[in-house]
């Protein structure tokens, strides 16, 4: 049973919405993020960057930092560049690329849902990444970047969502990467309780992205508890800012790879070895897969479509998917990469980039390159159930969610 509350929002002044919504922090390194926030007063990003507010050279970890943001949280408060919700509320986050819409309802989750597995995980995650954003929310007591949870068709929910955007909207813009971001309050007592029992009547939801800031939202959650040990799970900081959107409307993008050398391979051998676990076709044209077990590769100026053979395809949640058919039967034996996640010599390419990207990097710095067939929701979900990790890189998820459209005080 999940459970999910309304809240009192933290929201932009109605008009400053598009200039204070901010991709999230970790989109930008360190030297985009300081370009991106330059001469820019309202942009959330320096809230959730800090040390851009500071000289490149300074430790971006010191508690002055944090406290920093902080500050700059309370003054646009203070200014009125943000304003509270009188009352508790979900909200509907639409996001529109390329005339493809997905509707999120903007709620609170529960951190004991997190610990449980009612909300479930594909990811590991890795200390030193949470360790920022503990920080980060633990000094500002708010969540500010909403973490992305996917859920199965729910027919009452998408009543309730059909209904209120038919009502006028609280923002509505469209940012400079040309998607549109349009909000709606749910603020009707008979609708809240609703989309409440809605989710309540889920065994499973299911982390899609951002999976660092919801462990990190959960041990400042653990923390408050430890230091307020009469709590009684009412208090805020038992929950985190959520986005949760429908399995049917999502897209997940390939996440492709790029790989430095041949590992000792002459090209002619390295062409030889693959056909023995994948059928090899050059192509005229770039190559986009278009089933599993598909991959596009290009070499020394010529795309080639790589096609595994049926007897080494999986059933298996994790070994089935063609993030690991590559990794298992490629990457690993042919080219050496025996660790994705540490080894230098791989590196990997949202899909949103494109395939030109893959040739300009495998003409560069990389030798060759592979386009992947995106991993599906449901196969998401089916690593998830089962109690199992995705390998690094498997999803791309577009459009991204944006910081600073809503923020919840804990």
């Amino acid at each position: 049973m999940a459970v999910v509350k309304a809240f009192k929002a933290i929201r932009p002044k109605a008009g400053l919405e598009d200039k204070i919504a901010a991709l999230p922090y970790d989109v930008y390194n360190r030297k985009e993020a300081y370009e991106k926030v330059k001469g820019d007063n309202l942009t959330f990003l320096r809230i959730d960057r800090p040390e851009t507010q500071f000289d490149e050279a300074y430790d971006m970890y010191k508690p002055e930092v944090y406290e920093k943001a902080k500050e700059m949280l309370l003054l646009m408060k203070e200014e009125g560049s943000y304003i509270q919700s009188e009352k508790d509320a979900f909200y509907i986050y639409e996001l529109i690329m390329d005339g493809r819409s997905q509707n999120g309802i903007v709620a609170c989750a529960s951190i004991d849902d997190y610990l449980n597995n009612v909300i479930k995980k594909h990811e590991n995650t890795r200390e030193e990444k949470e360790l920022d954003r503990i920080r980060h929310v633990d000094t500002l007591s708010a969540q500010t970047g909403p973490i992305f949870l996917a859920y199965r068709h729910n027919d009452v929910l998408k009543n309730v969502i059909d209904k209120v955007k038919n009502t006028d909207k609280l923002y509505g813009f469209t940012s400079e990467d040309g998607i549109t971001h349009n909000v709606w309050v749910i603020d009707e007592e008979k609708d809240i309780e609703a989309v409440t029992e809605a989710f309540y009547g889920m065994d499973s939801i299911y982390i899609a992205d951002g999976h660092h800031r919801a462990a990190s939202a959960v041990k400042v959650g653990l923390k408050r508890r430890s230091e307020k040990p009469d709590y009684d799970g009412t208090e805020e900081f038992n929950y985190f800012l959520s986005v949760l959107f429908q399995d049917d409307e999502l897209m997940i993008l390939p996440y492709n790879r790029v790989v430095k050398d041949l590992n000792g391979h002459t090209e002619e051998d390295f062409l030889s070895i693959l056909n023995e676990k994948f059928n090899v076709t050059e192509s005229d044209t770039q190559v986009m897969p278009k089933a599993k077990g598909e991959f596009g590769m290009y070499l020394n100026d010529k795309w080639y479509v790589l096609k595994i053979k049926e007897e080494y395809m999986s059933s298996d949640p994790v070994k089935g998917l063609d993030v690991s058919l590559l990794q298992d039967n490629l990457l690993s034996p042919v080219l050496g990469i025996i660790d994705p996640r540490t080894d230098k010599r791989i590196d990997f390419v949202g899909g949103i980039r494109g395939l030109d990207e893959l040739e300009k990097r495998a003409n560069s710095d990389m030798k060759l390159a592979f386009s992947m067939y995106p991993t599906s929701i449901g196969e998401l979900f089916s690593v998830a159930d089962n109690g199992l990790l995705m390998p690094p890189k498997s999803t791309w998820f577009e459009p991204k969610l944006r910081s600073g459209i809503f923020i919840h005080e804990i």
